[in-house]
């Protein structure tokens, strides 16, 4: 499925800013046997007096502009043209959860890509007690790691409520739980923390997620918006799978990946600094659309 994509994303500041530094990641990767991307542009207005474009440790695309004069507002545009390839069926080969530790024993890579650097509490996603509990009454020692993925995602699904109003972008998983409700950033971090408990490395996914759904299918939540889900390993044969918690299902077409890390702090789209006085204002919206629909 070939998806034309658009990103704009706007901030208003209430006085001008002084030496503002952005950094953004918004640029989805080629991934073999998933997506490639076939076009893309960022804009950036107004210009950057200075703008670096590079590659970070988990190999997502990264972009810093710095402005030397005050501006009012920033405009990011980004226009995108991705293919995103069927997923094959995803034939469950993971080993039984009690085994896991066993046959992560075993593997020696520290790459990008290794689990070990998603197993252990990070930043955003600290170990908490309640969440824990829930992780450990629902897991089944014997149940392979893709049925313990699928059992976690599909009960935080059930157990929170999407609300986009109930949780801001600073809000850690402990609160998202404990009120049981939040958007998909919380659902992300909820069950990475739950299965880090069981000793399932997992990390947090950024992208898109298809705006409109297949005819007779109902609006999945979040694809007003940047949308994140889950990537857990699964064992040497299934490696990486990923799992949108916020919608109970697994990330298939309908997702386009653009960072990937430990937590939403490793792939934000947007970090920055800047010296200014009052608020601000942002305005955030997300166009993705199926050719030839």
């Amino acid at each position: 499925m070939i998806y034309d994509i658009a990103l704009g994303i706007d901030y208003a500041y209430a006085a001008r800013s002084d030496r503002s530094r952005t950094l953004m990641r918004l640029s989805p990767p080629d991934l073999p046997g998933e997506q490639r991307v076939l076009s893309r542009s960022l804009r950036i207005d107004p210009a950057p007096d200075e703008c670096r474009d590079w590659t970070d440790f988990f190999g997502n695309a990264t972009t810093a502009a710095v402005w030397h004069a005050p501006i009012a507002g920033l405009r990011l545009s980004v226009s995108l043209v991705v293919d995103r390839l069927s997923p094959a069926p995803l034939a469950d080969l993971s080993p039984a959860l009690a085994d896991l530790a066993g046959v992560l024993a075993l593997d020696r890579d520290l790459g990008p890509d290794a689990p070990h650097h998603f197993r252990r509490p990070s930043a955003r996603v600290p170990a908490v007690p309640e969440i824990a509990r829930f992780a450990h009454d629902l897991a089944r020692p014997r149940a392979t790691v893709i049925d313990t993925v699928r059992t976690l995602g599909r009960a935080i699904h059930a157990e929170m409520r999407f609300d986009a109003a109930a949780t801001s972008v600073e809000t850690g998983p402990a609160q998202a739980f404990a009120q049981r409700r939040g958007v998909c950033q919380d659902f992300a971090h909820v069950m990475i923390a739950a299965l880090r408990e069981l000793g399932v490395p997992a990390g947090y996914v950024s992208g898109f997620l298809r705006t409109e759904p297949p005819p007779g299918q109902p609006r999945l939540e979040g694809a007003d918006a940047m949308h994140a889900w889950v990537r857990a390993w699964a064992g040497p044969a299934n490696g990486w799978v990923a799992f949108d918690p916020t919608n109970d299902r697994w990330a298939g077409q309908d997702h386009v990946v653009v960072a990937q890390g430990r937590d939403y702090l490793d792939v934000a789209p947007v970090l920055g600094a800047l010296r200014s006085a009052g608020g601000q204002a942002s305005r955030h919206s997300v166009d993705m659309t199926p050719r030839g629909a």
